[in-house]
């Protein structure tokens, strides 16, 4: 199943990212502490929702969400964090991964379309806005280009 399979991308790429958010928060220093120490909380907790609700949504259409740390790295298209950047380098990184997850959000779009799968269609869409303006924030921060 085609859908189930996307679905299960996105459930390793935010349980990926959920863990990159807790190394990012724990590890954050420098002048951007005090802004980015809670906004990466924030953004871990977002993606905890997001894994669970992706893993409700393939179990809600008769599918088996991935649930290992192996099967994670396996289909994960994000990187796990790296060690010893600098609090730019890690707002730089979220950047790049949260586009990478726009684009296999929207492709997930067309496929929940074109297999009239609407409520993935729904959960994905409402996704994207959201991770659009975490993209578009967090480029403001470092003074990246937002273009996709």
């Amino acid at each position: 199943m085609y859908i189930e399979s996307a679905l299960n991308v996105q459930v390793a790429n935010w349980s990926v990212l959920y863990t990159k958010l807790h190394n990012f928060h724990w590890y954050v220093k420098g002048p951007l502490f005090f802004t980015l120490h809670p906004k990466f909380e924030e953004l871990y907790n977002e993606a905890s929702t997001v894994v669970d609700d992706f893993a409700e949504r393939i179990l809600a259409i008769g599918g088996k969400p991935v649930a290992s740390f192996e099967a994670f790295r396996k289909i994960a298209t994000i990187e796990e964090a790296k060690s010893g950047l600098t609090a730019e380098e890690m707002v730089s990184t979220l950047i790049s991964d949260y586009k990478q997850m726009v684009n296999e959000l929207n492709k997930l779009i067309k496929l929940a379309d074109d297999e009239k799968d609407y409520g993935t269609a729904d959960m994905a869409t409402t996704l994207v806005e959201s991770v659009e303006k975490t993209v578009w924030m967090l480029s403001a921060l470092v003074s990246v280009p937002v273009a996709h």
